[in-house]
């Protein structure tokens, strides 16, 4: 069950008297995908999908919403979220009382049935900047570690538990892998879905969700950080190559979370390194790593110790097991030192 960091449970009247509906459908992205006429808002269901323009309804007014397509449903901010997550009514409001940070506490005569002052419009639940994302003010849990697909990867529990990966049971990401992303100090800022297996057309290998922006971030970042500058630091394309090469016994190591690096995580990499830091690149053996592995070489040797390590084509770092890692690390970073 998705647990709340605010305390009891505020109640359905005043989650539907703080929030609109346009803070809910803004947090989701969807607003802009709407268009307004008077005090309502119109366009193609958010939840079903489609392509009619006028099956989905809101009333800014009266704080409501209405499918007249394959939903056939309607109602408040919180059945919204329920849809659209995939959850039970309580666990919805929960997860509204953590996004918009309503304290039962702040407003003593709530119970009172006074008027409830509503969320500014323009208030941000969490701070956010270009140069960062928000801690969440939510978990998912609890995570089935155990799950066939974790052991088909070759992770180990000890690799399951540390990084906290499982199966979601509830959500957007139900019935998906969830992998926990944290920002430089540890913070818990998203979570990864990764289907688990081949996924069906038409659906990604992998989902992020909507206003995540990972450019700004580094997989594993906060774990490496703790390690000596004196161990290069292992750069590698997705999660489970991260996983694997701190599972054979590299634990400084972190991911882009793609191929292509951003300038953001260019900075945070030789920050990482340091002055006497190593870089080493360790990139997926097809066209989209032979790309961003070049790109990413000739943009950090202007600032850090850079090489490469090369598998065979095909390869990927997970697909090599903990010695042929461990050595293809240490016969790269051996060969740094005698140039």
């Amino acid at each position: 069950m998705t647990e709340t960091k605010n305390g009891r449970f505020i109640g359905f009247e005043r989650l539907k008297q703080s929030v609109t509906i346009e803070q809910v459908l803004e947090r989701y992205g969807l607003l802009e995908h709407l268009h307004r006429s008077g005090d309502s808002l119109g366009g193609v269901c958010p939840l079903h999908g489609g392509h009619n323009a006028t099956q989905f309804r809101v009333s800014v007014a009266k704080n409501c919403w209405v499918c007249f397509g394959d939903c056939h449903a309607g109602g408040s901010i919180v059945d919204f979220v329920s849809r659209k997550e995939g959850i039970g009514i309580r666990e919805a409001g929960l997860l509204l009382q953590d996004w918009f940070n309503l304290n039962p506490d702040d407003d003593p005569k709530a119970a009172s049935g006074k008027q409830i002052p509503r969320v500014p419009q323009t208030a941000n639940v969490i701070p956010f900047t270009k140069t960062s994302n928000p801690p969440l003010r939510f978990t998912l849990g609890p995570l089935d570690g155990s799950h066939p697909y974790l052991r088909e990867r070759g992770l180990t529990p000890e690799t399951i538990s540390e990084f906290g990966v499982g199966c979601c049971p509830h959500g957007t990401l139900r019935g998906w892998i969830a992998i926990p992303i944290h920002d430089r100090e540890g913070k818990l800022i998203a979570y990864a879905g990764r289907y688990p297996g081949n996924p069906p057309d038409g659906l990604p290998k992998y989902r992020l969700p909507r206003g995540f922006r990972k450019s700004l971030e580094l997989f594993n970042q906060h774990r490496a950080m703790a390690q000596s500058v004196s161990e290069p630091l292992v750069v590698v394309e997705g999660f489970f190559g991260a996983m694997h090469v701190w599972q054979a016994g590299h634990r400084r190591v972190v991911s882009l979370m793609g191929s292509m690096l951003s300038r953001a995580q260019e900075d945070r990499i030789v920050e990482l390194a340091g002055d006497t830091g190593h870089v080493l690149l360790l990139f997926d053996e097809d066209e989209a790593g032979w790309k961003g592995r070049a790109e990413a070489r000739e943009r950090l040797s202007r600032r850090v110790s850079v090489s490469v390590a090369r598998l065979e084509d095909g390869q990927q770092p997970d697909s090599l097991d903990a010695d042929a890692l461990l050595g293809l690390i240490a016969r790269q970073a051996g060969e740094e030192v005698a140039a």
